[in-house]
């Protein structure tokens, strides 16, 4: 983060980011019109902390482990991984404002071209560049929002596979955004060395993008994110398709520890900032928490467009 003194704005998207926070390099304002709104999540279910269907299909079984609590033992229900595919729906793409593969391009569309374009190019190095975590100071800034807009443009590309992982372990939203069956994720390969990631990806039937759920909820996340095996699923990820790109949807930085420790793994962060309501101390602040990435980017959202001003989409037809 830059102390200069911020330039005079220019009224640019590509700018407005970096000049209300004097932040450099600059990046791409989302408009206000597609402000994230949080998708209504699923009401608790008794039973095991897997998906009834994997239960219901014979999919469970029992993992010993250690009592967390240092009580004593305990056994933990896991379905074991297979291969999954999942349709995401489109109708709740919709509803929720997010960008909808294979229809006319909106504004929102072409905002999200300029923000993928730039980090396209940059996922050009080593496997660590194709790393790109989404988050943001606090909860309510649009985060998942963005997250799920950029897997969805990245997958429009020719020659990447997009895996879109969800890594806001406390509040996991984004299958259900997308109206996927969560059922296993990386936490759970994470605690058990038995499961294959790869095996716990569903493949959707949007053209190159898959997801990885967070998982079975853990009160040691954070330290599963710092240990070695963390790396070693990045890794194999990577090596199964070298032309996976992956994405992943964080916790707000002030809000929960991940993602300090997810920064380490990754080439690229991306903080969302919404405007008007992130205060640049707290921009601050949580940047400082994510410097184990050396490439720190921000992307404006919520940004109101001035009246009678030019606005993507329109080329397309797209609005008024």
């Amino acid at each position: 983060m830059s102390d200069a003194t911020p330039r005079r704005m220019t009224g640019s998207l590509l700018e407005r980011a970096a000049e209300r926070y004097a932040f450099a390099p600059a990046k791409v304002a989302i408009p206000h019109d597609a402000q994230y709104a949080p998708p209504v999540r699923p009401e608790p279910v008794e039973g095991p902390s897997f998906s009834a269907r994997a239960a219901e299909e014979g999919r469970a079984s029992t993992t010993p482990g250690r009592d967390r609590t240092g009580t004593g033992s305990f056994s933990v229900q896991r379905p074991r991984a297979r291969n999954r595919t999942g349709t995401v729906d489109r109708e709740r793409l919709i509803e929720q404002g997010l960008i909808l593969p294979g229809a006319p391009v909106t504004g929102l569309a072409e905002e999200f071209r300029i923000v993928k374009r730039q980090l396209m190019l940059a996922a050009r190095g080593d496997a660590k560049a194709r790393r790109i975590l989404i988050c943001s100071a606090q909860p309510g800034e649009g985060k998942s929002f963005c997250s799920v807009n950029l897997a969805l443009s990245m997958a429009a590309e020719k020659d990447v596979e997009i895996l879109l992982i969800d890594a806001d372990f406390a509040k996991a939203e984004i299958p259900v955004m997308l109206g996927l069956d969560a059922g296993i994720g990386l936490l759970d390969a994470l605690v058990d060395p038995a499961i294959d990631v790869e095996s716990a990806i569903i493949r959707t039937d949007i053209p190159q993008l898959s997801v990885l759920s967070a998982g079975t909820r853990s009160h040691d996340d954070t330290e599963l994110l710092a240990s070695d095996r963390t790396a070693q699923i990045l890794d194999d990820l990577q090596a199964a398709d070298p032309r996976r790109i992956l994405i992943f949807d964080s916790p707000p930085a002030l809000a929960a520890s991940p993602a300090s420790t997810l920064a380490h793994q990754v080439g690229h962060v991306v903080m969302v900032v919404r405007a008007d309501r992130t205060p640049e101390s707290e921009l601050r602040e949580a940047v400082m928490l994510l410097d184990g990435c050396d490439d720190i980017q921000l992307l404006l959202n919520g940004a109101r467009f001035t009246p009678g001003g030019k606005r993507f989409g329109t080329y397309y037809g797209y609005g008024s």
